[in-house]
């Protein structure tokens, strides 16, 4: 199964459209958005917000096995937390979309739309890093994200993985680690739709799975309704491509296809095990992710093979630590807590995390980057 856990709506998409380009894709379920950046819909009023809101509910009342609608408010209204409280109790919608600019998350302004998706229980999602439109990025830090903790229980993702602000994000999201808190129930996790240009991202993902494992990392397209199959399923390649050059194995890609977002929405979890690549899975209890040629059961005693050594910054290389000396498990194991496999990196072979740099004219070309929208 893969579950699509960032899709953009305009006003412009219909559901029929909409599901035969995921069915195309190959996916099986996907986190909509309302609109707020096309067609009259603005972030700035929240009139508009709540016909978007209204909007999405109609469109995904009927395939709500498929279709997950998320409301978009804006919390700076006074009336932000009851536009939430409509969108999920009369609009149908299951989850909350924001987006940090000209507030900051610690503000107490609007702390009252947090406080109102924790007695809904709906997951949220944030934008965090820099824009590439031009807006200031000043306000999605991922340290500012942690005055969510405030209120206990809330699930939240965030979104690009917050870059360029990478490390404060894996950051952000160890602290439940630290503390023995299991993935599931950990507050943040981080979706991967690409913020980095393809020079970056082997660094930062990998950096995310040794850090926080793979449990606590999504997919998301992050493309723009209406759109055919194809372009979702570019998108969905950028991470094959990826996984495999990382070269991750069964149950990391399990989690960053489906499992993650599936705890992250409050769904049951998927079942382990993953069919091969090709065709589209049958639910939550059958996942369906793509695979690498080779088994991605060929692996090193503990999981993991020795690291390659890490490049030093005058060329000289650094020895890399091996699987038992892997960040995450000596955290946990200073703070005493170290349950069972969760300390475990899920790449069967350590990349080399700084790519030789590539020619400027090519940085922002090959390799399908996409700018950071939100």
């Amino acid at each position: 199964m893969i579950i699509d856990a960032h899709v953009h709506c305009t006003g412009r998409e219909n559901a029929s459209d909409t599901l035969r380009a995921f069915d195309e894709a190959g996916i099986d379920m996907a986190v909509l958005l309302a609109p707020f950046l096309n067609d009259g819909y603005s972030l700035d009023n929240a009139e508009s917000l709540r016909r978007a809101n209204a909007y999405l509910g109609r469109m995904v009342r009927e395939h709500k096995d498929r279709l997950v609608g998320f409301a978009v408010v804006d919390p700076r209204s006074p009336q932000a937390a009851d536009d939430l409280r409509r969108a999920v109790e009369v609009d149908g919608l299951r989850g909350c979309k924001m987006v940090p600019t000209g507030w900051y998350p610690y503000e107490e302004r609007v702390q009252p739309v947090f406080a109102a998706a924790r007695e809904l229980g709906i997951p949220l999602l944030f934008h965090s890093g820099i824009f590439i439109d031009g807006r200031s990025g000043r306000f999605c830090r991922p340290t500012y994200f942690e005055a969510l903790r405030d209120h206990p229980g809330l699930r939240v993702a965030l979104a690009h993985l917050a870059w360029p602000w990478t490390d404060e994000a894996i950051a952000v999201g160890l602290i439940d680690r630290i503390h023995g808190v299991p993935s599931a129930d950990c507050m943040f996790r981080f979706d991967i739709s690409f913020g980095p240009p393809p020079a970056y991202r082997a660094e930062v993902l990998a950096k995310a799975l040794s850090v926080l494992g793979a449990e606590s990392l999504q997919f998301g397209s992050d493309v723009f309704l209406p759109c055919d199959g194809a372009h979702i399923a570019e998108r969905k390649q950028w991470v094959v491509d990826l996984l495999d050059e990382l070269e991750v194995d069964a149950h990391a890609r399990q989690a960053i296809w489906c499992g993650t977002a599936a705890a992250w929405l409050g769904l049951p979890p998927p079942t382990s095990g993953a069919k091969a690549a090709g065709g589209s899975g049958t639910g939550l209890g059958e996942p369906d992710i793509p695979m690498p040629a080779a088994s991605a059961s060929a692996q090193a005693p503990g999981g993991v093979t020795t690291r390659q050594a890490l490049p030093g910054a005058a060329g000289a290389g650094v020895a890399g630590s091996t699987a038992g000396e892997d960040i995450t498990a000596r955290l946990l194991a200073a703070a005493g807590r170290l349950p069972g496999s969760e300390g475990r990196t899920h790449l069967h072979r350590r990349p080399r995390l700084i790519p030789s740099a590539p020619q400027p004219r090519r940085l922002f070309q090959g390799g399908g980057w996409m700018p950071v929208c939100c």
